[in-house]
């Protein structure tokens, strides 16, 4: 019989995660029947006592809020996209045990998107560690110049991330996000911020897509107005799938189903 293989999401909350869903979803189309993924209550300040004591049968740890900043206390190599973006979304095991640390965020977005049309221009709504993956995934899109808009100031490692990726940042209000082009707009608000920028939609027609980073009690104030405007929306799940898709490559080795892990997704949110 295989040892047993295991991995996790922790976070705070973390009980609304979709990641158990995902992840178990990929092992069963792979048969990868060793291995089991569950989700975890832990907080910043525990993070590290958390870790500590995992023996070699734990794989991989996915990070949500609030870990992503706390996980360069835990990890012995940070890949490159983790440290410019400042995030870390997930943990790797190495053969040492120590943990390799990566930001897949990044790679969601830019799975999501590379499809969509664009003229070299996007709007980013809100300036954290989620934008920050969202600006690092246009610029590897062909994006040159981003639209930035954001309640109070601009955070100056959102502004640096973005001259580290050779992208034009313009800061705007949150409530004026549509007085600019729209082609490709990425919201990375939560429910709250989205509702200051669903309220500045407008009733004018606009063209271009959507994507709102929230995938639950969709569709979300912010994709309806935007919807009735005329964009093209797209819910967070494409992202989420997409970064666990990766998420489960680097735990396991193995290719990702990309399309169980979708249906499994849509069918978790449609209950």
């Amino acid at each position: 019989m295989a040892e047993p293989r295991r991995a996790a999401v922790l976070g705070r909350p973390v009980t609304h995660s979709l990641s158990p869903t995902l992840h178990a979803a990929a092992y069963r189309a792979t048969g990868l029947t060793q291995w089991s993924y569950a989700a975890h209550d832990v907080g910043a300040d525990e993070l590290a006592s958390w870790v500590a004591p995992l023996d070699e049968s734990w794989r991989g740890l996915s990070l949500t809020m609030p870990l992503k900043e706390a996980a360069f206390d835990v990890a012995s190599t940070v890949t490159q996209t983790a440290r410019v973006t400042g995030a870390i979304n997930t943990l790797v095991r190495r053969g040492d045990l120590g943990w390799d640390a990566h930001n897949t965020d990044v790679r969601g977005i830019e799975c999501a998107l590379a499809d969509v049309a664009h003229d070299g221009s996007a709007v980013v709504l809100g300036g954290g560690a989620t934008a920050r993956s969202a600006i690092l995934a246009l610029a590897a899109l062909g994006v040159e110049r981003v639209v930035l808009a954001v309640r109070g100031e601009a955070r100056p490692e959102t502004l640096r991330l973005a001259v580290h990726a050779g992208v034009a940042i313009e800061v705007v209000p949150l409530a004026s996000w549509t007085a600019r082009p729209s082609g490709v707009v990425v919201s990375t608000l939560p429910p709250q911020g989205g509702l200051v920028a669903a309220a500045a939609v407008g009733t004018r027609r606009r063209a271009g897509t959507l994507m709102d980073v929230v995938y639950a009690d969709w569709p979300t104030p912010l994709a309806t107005a935007a919807s009735r405007a005329g964009l093209s929306v797209r819910s967070g799940l494409d992202m989420l799938v997409y970064q666990a898709a990766e998420q489960f490559r680097l735990f396991t080795g193995t290719p990702p189903p990309v399309q169980a892990m979708y249906a499994a997704g849509r069918q978790a949110l449609a209950r």
